[in-house]
């Protein structure tokens, strides 16, 4: 955190980031990382070859865009798959198909729960969180808040793959500072990733066995 107790702009990317790599880490079972260096951009942009976005709003405004290549996109739902238990051959092998996308979309739904939750414990900031939405496009596509945001900012952060394959993560949010005015005890962190894989792999593997025992 920036010095004098004051959380700004970039304070809130570094917690919307390490969210992002928790989750993805988790969820995959290997290593994601980011870029030490942020980028100032001048807007949003949805790119190619998968994009997904969310706004949320409440104690903070703003619009989050992950844009996928195809290839890191596949890394990241084939590894996720597998670690959730599914044998490789049942899996698709195009990142247009709705699998992949429906994947990734629920890994961005568990990474916004982590800010809200993050935000909250932080910064004792509470949001609300539209779902995301899922784009499989092959051009840029320019993307802005829908939202009464006068001075807004925008940065974008490189991230790699175990494999080093790059996806982006593209934030507009508004111009702001939290600054603290006295010590407070922060809330108990929760496990949630791991909560929400125990249960999506027991769901996985009871659609399983309700399969195998239809086919016998």
């Amino acid at each position: 955190m920036t010095e004098n107790n004051i959380q700004s702009t970039d304070d809130i990317l570094i917690i919307l980031c390490n969210a992002v790599k928790k989750v993805l880490t988790k969820a995959s079972g290997e290593d994601v990382s980011f870029s030490p260096i942020v980028q100032k951009i001048s807007k949003t942009c949805l790119k190619p070859d998968i994009s997904c976005f969310t706004i949320f709003e409440g104690g903070l405004s703003g619009l989050l865009v992950m844009n996928f290549t195809a290839e890191a996109a596949m890394e990241i739902y084939t590894s996720y798959m597998i670690n959730m238990g599914m044998p490789k051959d049942e899996l698709s092998i195009l990142h247009t198909s709705d699998d992949v996308a429906n994947v990734l979309g629920e890994l961005m739904s568990q990474t916004m729960g982590r800010f809200q939750t993050e935000l909250r414990q932080e910064l004792q900031v509470s949001i609300k969180l539209s779902l995301p939405k899922m784009l499989v496009i092959n051009k840029d596509v320019v993307i802005s808040i829908d939202t009464k945001i006068e001075t807004p900012q925008f940065r974008r952060v490189s991230f790699e793959t175990e494999s080093h394959r790059p996806f982006f993560l593209e934030l507009g949010i508004e111009k702001t500072e939290f600054e603290t005015l006295f010590p407070f005890e922060k809330e108990k962190e929760e496990d949630i990733e791991e909560i929400l894989l125990a249960e999506q792999k027991k769901q996985r593997l009871t659609k399983k066995i309700d399969w195998n025992a239809t086919l016998k």
